[in-house]
C-alpha cells in the first residue's frame, strides 16, 4: 500500500549469405561455392583431391546453406510474432480509455480545479521529503514536507493551491522531490502522476496513451486502476 502525503492549504549468421560477405569478413555461400570450385580447377591432376575430402567439403557447404536457411525462416517467424504481439497489444489498449492509470514521469497537467495527486517512489525509507510543485516556467507555485517517509511508492495530494493560498492555473506542471535518509545523503525518487487516459496513439516506436492531454508511452504505465 502506498504510502501517503496530503498537501492540503498552504504551507551469429547474417540474415542473407547469397551474396559475398567479404566486405565484414564473413563468408557467404557464393564465397564458399567460389572457393570449392577454384580449388578444383586448380589442383595437381598427377594428385587429385581426395575423394573423401571432397565429400567432406560438399557435406560442410551443405551444412552452411541449410544453417542460412533456419536463419532466414527464424527470422521471419521473429518477425510475424512481432506483428501478432502488436496486434494484440493494439487491440487490448483501446480497452483501457476512460480508466485512471499511474504512469511514471514529473510532469502533468492540471484542470485549474480540484486536487491533483501525484506521488514518487523512494528505494528506501527517508526521514525527510519535500515536493515542490512547479509550473511551465520552472517556478515553485507549491512547497509540500513530509517526514518519516517509508520505502516504497508515497501518494501525494496538491489541493491546487500555491504557497500564498491562491488558486492555481490549468496547465502543465512538474514535480520535484527531494528526499534524505537518516545520515542525510540524498535518495533519489522517481516521481509518478495519476491521469485518465482519454485516447491510444499507435505510432511507429509502439502504443502510446493520451493520458489528461500528454502521451505517455505504454512501457511508462505502472498501474490501471
Amino acid at each position: 500500500m502506498a504510502t501517503s502525503i496530503t498537501g492540503i492549504g498552504p504551507t551469429q549468421f547474417p540474415a542473407s549469405t547469397s551474396t559475398s560477405s567479404a566486405t565484414n569478413g564473413v563468408l557467404g555461400q557464393d564465397d564458399f561455392l567460389k572457393l570449392l570450385v577454384s580449388q578444383l580447377q586448380n589442383q595437381d591432376p598427377m594428385n587429385p583431391m581426395d575423394g573423401t575430402q571432397f565429400a567432406s567439403q560438399l557435406a560442410q557447404f551443405t551444412s552452411v546453406e541449410q544453417l542460412a536457411n533456419i536463419n532466414t525462416s527464424l527470422q521471419s517467424s521473429i518477425s510475424a510474432n512481432q506483428l501478432l504481439n502488436q496486434s494484440i497489444s493494439n487491440a487490448l489498449s483501446t480497452t483501457v480509455i476512460g480508466k485512471e492509470v499511474r504512469a511514471s514521469g514529473s510532469t502533468f497537467n492540471y484542470s485549474g480545479t480540484g486536487v491533483e495527486k501525484t506521488g514518487y517512489t523512494l528505494p528506501s525509507a527517508a526521514v525527510s521529503a519535500q515536493v515542490k510543485i512547479l509550473d511551465a516556467k520552472g517556478n515553485v507555485v507549491r512547497t509540500i514536507n513530509g517526514t518519516g517517509v517509508s520505502a516504497g511508492d508515497v501518494d501525494v495530494q496538491w489541493d491546487g493551491l500555491t504557497d500564498t493560498g491562491t488558486q492555481a492555473a490549468a496547465g502543465a506542471y512538474t514535480v520535484q522531490v527531494t528526499a534524505a535518509d537518516a545520515n542525510g545523503k540524498a535518495i533519489t525518487a522517481t516521481p509518478y502522476f495519476y491521469g485518465t487516459v482519454t485516447g491510444v496513439k499507435f505510432k511507429s516506436t509502439g502504443t502510446a496513451f493520451v493520458v489528461d492531454g500528454e502521451d505517455v508511452d505504454l512501457a511508462n504505465i505502472l498501474e490501471v486502476i
